[in-house]
């Protein structure tokens, strides 16, 4: 195995909002090797690979490509410099045709002419394909092909520009077993004839299979790195889930026993496989696994922004139609979305306005519907203090201006004023610093403690630890274990992400 460094980070860091997503990150990749990079969702892998794409901009430290600086304005200039990004969601034009994608960014033109030239593009194409092993025609159209097939594609447009590193994000999130071993050998022979390979990944197994060497992010800073031999699945994981914990005690009582939420058999292929849950009142049931495991899908096919093949959701007892939201908010749900930015927030209105939005509705005037701000204001203030935003103004300020976390608040007392009987939270302290976060789970504690059935999506094991009554695991679609709360364990739970841990009896 090659010792030739081929490039390096030094004291990378990047912030988003105030927080670090990476803390004076440095690492090195051989030449001819394959890296696992690895970390729970947030750690900060795909961020350092944006970087190393030319996706996004370090704010301080350096990178060299085979010894010579290395800082690309876009991800041209990375393509230009030998770096290939297969990411986790391909950037394929499905409309178009093989060749055409494989080219798009440097189509072999005729001399002196600006004209394609279509000869070369079908004969170095075809040379990719055979060198990939995939049968198919340059002009076949990419809509037509099948996930794996459509990942060659990717690959052979990085091979196009001579890529000297290839980064691979969660590459086999979509594939069949048969097609994941394909690429495996794939990524194989690529590493013996002379490239170097990123391999990010949340399944442990393909990376001790695949990598030559490891690195693990945590928080934004490497933690631990070295040969993959001296990394067995167990260190990984403690190494993993190691930071200083979040410590929340729950106030609230015991919870109910009547079901807010009750989710059965609930199956849409590919993305969920019979999924059945409860939420009780006053309950906060929590929902953690990787990327690519189906939470988010599972929490909009509840709340009917997305539809599902077959089951049933039941909101109290009552049956909701799927594919209609407005169905599940007169119900009494809520949806408090990951990406509060540009789903949860109207940026450029007002923070009064923002919070009543969901509301509107029950502070219409009978006569002529309009809106009876003297009713409306006051219950807005109240909401406000109560979530302790801090805003100079709630109707003159935006939402746009607030800090991360007080525009969460926001999010969740556009909700709070609806007085939902069940609220689903896709990631609902993702972004926002460590007091904002208690904050939120307070709030969180309070709202159960009125009878409210919570289900929290979250990609941080102390977080959920700390705040369910009941941690549920899912993995690619399916729901893999449940632990009450006398049982939870970090190391089982994230052993049942990685499906490391026996599957046990889950009872909704």
């Amino acid at each position: 195995m090659s010792t030739e460094i081929l490039f390096k980070f030094e004291n990378i860091k990047k912030q988003f909002f105030g927080v670090y997503a990476l803390n004076g990150v440095t690492l090195e990749l051989k030449s001819g090797t394959i890296l696992g990079l690895v970390g729970e969702n947030g750690a900060g892998k795909s961020t350092l690979m944006n970087i190393l794409g030319g996706v996004i901009s370090p704010d301080s430290g350096t990178m060299t490509l085979a010894g010579k600086e290395y800082r690309p304005h876009d991800p041209s200039e990375a393509s230009w410099a030998g770096i290939g990004f297969i990411h986790q969601e391909l950037n394929l034009f499905t409309n178009l045709s093989i060749a055409e994608n494989i080219f798009i960014e440097d189509f072999p033109r005729k001399k002196g002419l600006p004209l394609i030239d279509r000869h070369i593009l079908v004969s170095r194409t075809k040379e990719l394909l055979v060198a990939l092993d995939l049968n198919a025609s340059p002009a076949t159209k990419v809509e037509s092909l099948v996930p794996g097939e459509r990942q060659l594609v990717e690959i052979a447009k990085a091979l196009s520009t001579d890529a000297k590193i290839i980064i691979f994000d969660e590459p086999t999130t979509s594939l069949t077993a048969k097609e994941s071993e394909f690429l495996f050998e794939l990524i194989r022979k690529l590493r013996s004839d002379g490239k170097s390979i990123v391999y990010i990944s949340h399944i442990l197994a393909d990376v001790q299979a695949l990598a030559d060497d490891i690195a693990v992010l945590r928080d934004g800073t490497l933690v631990a790195s070295g040969p993959i031999r001296e990394f067995p699945v167990d260190t990984i994981i403690s190494q993993m889930i190691g930071r200083t914990s979040i410590h929340f005690t729950r106030k609230s009582e015991t919870p109910g026993t009547f079901e807010a939420l009750r989710v059965e058999a609930l199956s849409q292929k590919g993305i969920a496989k019979n999924i059945s849950l409860s939420v009780n009142e006053g309950e906060i049931v929590g929902i953690f696994g990787l990327m690519g495991s189906g939470r988010t899908e599972l929490a909009r096919m509840i709340f009917g922004l997305d539809t599902f093949e077959t089951g049933t959701v039941l909101v109290r007892g009552k049956a909701l139609l799927q594919g209609d939201p407005a169905a599940a908010i007169a119900l009494g749900m809520a949806f408090i979305t990951e990406n509060r930015r540009e789903e949860g927030l109207l940026m450029n209105v007002s923070i009064a306005d923002n919070i009543a939005l969901v509301s509107l509705g029950d502070f219409s005037r009978r006569v002529f519907g309009m809106l009876d701000n003297k009713r409306l204001q006051p219950e807005v203030a109240r909401v406000g203090k109560e979530l302790k935003i801090k805003a100079s103004s709630f109707t003159r300020q935006n939402a746009k201006s607030l800090s991360g976390g007080n525009q969460q608040k926001v999010v969740i007392g556009k909700w709070l004023l609806a007085r939902p009987e069940v609220l689903i939270m896709d990631e609902p302290t993702r972004g926002i610093d460590v007091g904002a976060k208690f904050e939120v789970y307070t709030i969180m504690d309070s709202l159960a403690a009125k009878g409210t059935g919570i289900l929290c999506i979250s990609s941080e094991i102390e977080e959920l630890m700390g705040i369910c009554d009941r941690i549920i695991v899912m993995s690619r679609g399916e729901i893999i274990n449940q632990f009450c709360r006398q049982d939870f364990s970090q190391e089982r739970i994230m052993r049942s992400a990685f499906r490391q841990e026996n599957r046990a009896a889950v009872e909704a």
